[in-house]
């Protein structure tokens, strides 16, 4: 199988301690792998070296074989949930997603409309963001990750506050996503999303990452 990210020997400190110790990790074109551990373990660093938010103290991070921090500064074609990201509190949900839309000016209205109804988001709603609940905060925030039709998803707790219905809906669309040969990297604290969704479990251990399954 083709490797689509790619730690060798990776090794992080973050805040006076040793999180990854010359860690090596292989992920799978069209996989869906997992990542658990307790909180303070290193999840969030982790991705954020595979998205070149952070770089290793040592070591290197490939994504589709680039070196990221030298061949390329930021992965292409990565959907990302990692720390809810900002929006612009007065302006809708949609016109958030037309705002960042455009900044690679790939997709029109249409496709960030069809995004939304997927996750149930109405693009007509003329709520503004400020007063989104958290689980529609949360969708948006699933909805900026997939609109562009990113075939690399690296999930950082996706599932946080969702009710049940949509909690189901995002795991059969992240098992679609497979389908087509995306590649997802995701933590759950929901045991549960892990097992139902996740083909390569890793977890953090004293600085090291175990295969578990």
């Amino acid at each position: 199988m083709t490797a689509v990210i790619e730690l060798k020997n990776v090794t992080k400190s973050y805040k006076g301690n040793l999180l990854f110790d010359a860690v090596d990790l292989t992920v799978p074109q069209g996989r869906i792998v997992g990542i658990v551990g307790p909180n303070g373990s290193g999840k969030s660093v982790l991705f954020k070296m595979m998205c070149g938010f952070v770089f290793p103290d040592h070591g290197e991070v490939y994504v589709e074989e680039k070196q990221i921090g030298k061949e390329q500064r930021f992965p292409e074609g990565v959907g990302i949930i990692i720390d809810r990201p900002g929006y612009i509190a007065n302006k809708t949900g949609f016109e958030n997603l037309k705002e960042l839309a455009q900044i690679q000016n790939q997709i029109d209205e249409e496709a960030i409309r069809k995004t939304m109804l997927i996750l149930g988001l109405n693009p007509d709603n003329s709520q503004k963001v400020k007063n989104y609940s958290l689980g529609m905060k949360q969708k948006l925030a699933i909805a900026q990750a997939i609109m562009e039709n990113q075939h690399i998803l690296i999930l950082d707790e996706a599932f946080n506050a969702l009710d049940h219905d949509s909690v189901e809906s995002l795991r059969e669309l992240l098992l679609a996503f497979r389908e087509e040969g995306k590649t997802i990297v995701m933590t759950s604290h929901n045991q549960e999303d892990i097992d139902y969704l996740c083909e390569d479990v890793y977890r953090i251990n004293r600085g090291k990452l175990e295969k578990i399954v």
